[in-house]
């Protein structure tokens, strides 16, 4: 049987590394490859691609085996220093030693692991790269033979020393941790390694007017409605950009969102505004698949051009604090909170796993602390 053909090579797109795919139109290898949410289609290039990861072209190999042949000869005459070095990216691992076989089979192993107890892909990606360039760093010795020492030694001399996020170190610790107790059946103790105080920031929030000026700032219907819907029902961008038609019950004034953040589906209210918006939109547009489409129909709009609309709106309502997008979701639980709506409700509406998550909005909410006189106007 002949397979279809992949080719596969790493291009520099948007000022960020991809994995570029070519190959002729195929709907049953696009639907093994959308498995991947990260995978967009580039009009200028032509193609499919992917976010670029040290792990991917192993991950491709896994996903299309004896589904597709992968043509990755590309590969071996790109030199991967021609992209921008970052020296706080911790992918940034060319000076390490290549992954030994043993390694290589061990890090397969244990995204198998992962990938049969159902972790999301994201989290798959995150931690075997974190793991693999551990285990570049300790090349030089078997795996087995890898002890508490070595963790200490790599969080001093490579984490530390590239001044690389407490994020990025507490992702190596807690793949590690799992590695050795699910694959290699013994414990590591990465405790002995002193872990960062994490930050803790106070959650970006806009006004109500700030939020209406931005909300209507578009002529466009559609990317009126997207902002607006984010806003409306505190959603998160990925939870935006997978809604499809079906998860939009209008004669209930509900958006079903499934499989958000932590494999959780939720339920939000939708108001009668947005409603009206939503169909007006659907009426102009049409959409056949996800609820927003991108150029090509029946494809999911990209993140990076969501980011675009905002950047936009916030061009013409004149505002030049970096909005993102998740201020938006910030300013929904903000302003329930003032408007008197019970912490516990929010938290269901956001899909927080623990509430002391959402109690982080109580720190930022105006309505109390307006309240409070100061002692200057005594004096």
């Amino acid at each position: 049987m002949n397979l279809p053909k992949i080719t596969l090579s790493i291009v520099l797109h948007r000022d960020a590394r991809v994995m570029r795919l070519d190959f002729v139109k195929n709907e049953r290898l696009l639907q093994l490859l959308r498995t991947y949410k990260t995978l967009r289609w580039s009009q200028s290039m032509n193609c499919w691609y992917l976010p670029y990861s040290p792990t991917l072209r192993q991950d491709l190999f896994d996903l299309l085996k004896e589904q597709a042949f992968l043509d990755y000869s590309a590969l071996s005459s790109q030199t991967v220093e021609i992209f921008p070095a970052n020296k706080h990216n911790p992918k940034n691992s060319e000076n390490l030693t290549k992954l030994s076989e043993e390694a290589r089979l061990k890090l397969n192993e244990f995204r198998n692991w992962m990938r049969s107890r159902r972790y999301s892909e994201s989290t798959v990606r995150t931690y075997c790269d974190a793991l693999g360039v551990f285990l570049r760093f300790c090349a030089e010795k078997p795996i087995s033979g890898i002890k508490n020492e070595d963790v200490i030694r790599f969080n001093n001399e490579y984490i530390l020393r590239q001044n690389l996020s407490a994020s990025y170190q507490n992702q190596v610790v807690n793949a590690i941790k799992l590695f050795f107790r699910t694959v290699e059946n013994r414990l590591l103790e990465p405790e002995l390694v002193h872990r960062p105080k994490m930050e803790h920031k106070l959650p970006n929030v806009l006004s109500k007017k700030e939020v209406k000026i931005i909300l209507e700032a578009h002529v466009n219907i559609k990317h009126k409605a997207m902002l607006s819907l984010i806003y409306s029902c505190g959603l998160r961008r990925s939870e935006l950009l997978d809604l499809k038609l079906n998860n939009i019950d209008s004669a209930r004034s509900l958006v079903i969102i499934k499989q958000a953040k932590g494999r959780k589906d939720r339920i939000v209210p939708l108001s009668p505004k947005i409603v009206a918006l939503l169909r007006t939109y659907y009426v102009q547009f049409k959409p056949k698949l996800w609820l927003f489409e991108g150029q090509i129909a029946g494809e999911a709009y990209s993140e990076k051009s969501l980011q675009n609309v905002l950047s936009q709106a916030l061009e013409k309502a004149g505002i030049d604090k970096p909005v993102t997008l998740h201020w938006l979701r910030h300013s929904y639980a903000t302003h329930l909170l003032e408007s008197g709506t019970d912490l516990r409700y929010i938290q269901e509406l956001l899909g927080h796993s623990s509430s002391r998550t959402t109690e982080i909005y109580t720190h930022v909410s105006t309505k109390s602390l307006q309240q409070i006189r100061s002692p200057f106007d005594d004096l």
